[in-house]
């Protein structure tokens, strides 16, 4: 199972963080950038995740900023990380994608998600007498093989653009519950350790002891989701990730806010249970100049085996995140 950082892919996770004195329209213009940046370094794929009722996250509508993102591209994969299929009917889903998938073809995954992607408020905005319906995740998953599948031509409901496609289906996971459905289905799996960490080796490992192989794919396929702000230096890094422990901070107590500036001292930001909430969410969190960076992604890769690492950083000043996706690429590629 030992790996070696040369072995593995590396990926982007956007989340369409507005920061502080600015709008989306710039975060917009700013994905498009990290994106071209992104595929001329050798990333592998480019996903926004679905979250709502957020105003420091504007991927609500992921399918609108994945075709923007392919459009400005020419060979990274773009995709969701994820869509939340219980907002979705299956059959609009594979619509979407298949219209994606036929404007960009093997270029686009549909990753997918139980979770909300929101609050319970919200969640029944979106779904409404849904709401109260028992969870078909399972099936929808399954609903969407058909609709993407050939055999499904005689069928009395065909998506169009979708049907014939082969748009990669991924299966998103921040418990265990997911792991079990992945391995099921010999779909590859991608763990949300970025800020759901608890869970993440006990899941790999029943998606990894309970893989069935399947038409897409022949052994697991392990990806996993962690935070990153690299820079020059481990102090420069250490400051620019207090703006994201700022974020946590306000997931951690509700009150949510636009990405801040980075802070000198933290702690005058957050309470020590705060501070404890957070360290546990970021448990997963590579901070630290290229050496630093090195030897624990090198420990990471090395432990849990994954095969392909996808990054998200939330760094406030745009030309600092840029730089932060550089070094990590080259101290993979090293």
């Amino acid at each position: 199972m030992s790996k070696q950082l040369k072995d593995i892919r590396y990926s982007v996770l956007d989340l369409a963080t507005v920061i502080e004195g600015h709008t989306a329209a710039d975060t917009f213009g700013w994905s498009m950038e990290l994106a071209q940046q992104a595929e001329a370094l050798g990333y592998n794929r480019y996903w926004f995740a679905e979250h709502h009722n957020m105003i420091g996250v504007a991927s609500s509508a992921p399918q609108i900023l994945i075709g923007y993102i392919a459009g400005g591209t020419k060979t990274i994969r773009v995709g969701s990380g994820g869509m939340m299929l219980p907002n979705h009917a299956p059959l609009v889903v594979a619509e979407q994608f298949g219209t994606l998938a036929t404007l960009y073809p093997d270029r686009i995954d549909l990753g997918l998600g139980r979770a909300p992607g929101t609050d319970q408020p919200t969640a029944y905005a979106i779904r409404g007498e849904n709401m109260n319906a028992p969870n078909h995740f399972p099936q929808d998953v399954q609903k969407l093989q058909r609709f993407f599948s050939a055999d499904n031509a005689e069928a009395k409901i065909r998506a169009n653009p979708g049907e014939g496609l082969d748009v990669p289906i991924w299966i998103l996971g921040s418990s265990t519950d997911s792991a079990h459905l992945a391995a099921a289905l010999g779909l590859p799996y991608a763990f949300a350790s970025h800020f759901a960490p608890t869970y993440f080796k006990e899941a790999i490992k029943i998606y990894r002891n309970n893989f069935k192989p399947s038409a897409q794919l022949a052994e697991p396929y392990v990806m996993a989701c962690v935070n990153v702000v690299a820079a020059d230096t481990d102090a420069e890094a250490t400051y620019l990730f207090t703006s994201l422990q700022q974020f946590f901070t306000s997931v951690v107590t509700g009150k949510r806010t636009l990405l801040q500036p980075p802070v000198d001292n933290i702690d005058d930001v957050w309470s020590i249970y705060e501070a404890s909430a957070v360290s546990d969410m970021l448990s997963y969190a590579f901070i630290g100049g290229p050496e630093k960076l090195q030897r624990k992604l090198s420990a990471f890769v090395d432990e849990t085996g994954v095969d392909e690492i996808m990054v998200t950083s939330h760094i406030y000043d745009h030309q600092a995140k840029m730089r932060s996706y550089k070094i990590f690429a080259e101290v993979i590629d090293a």
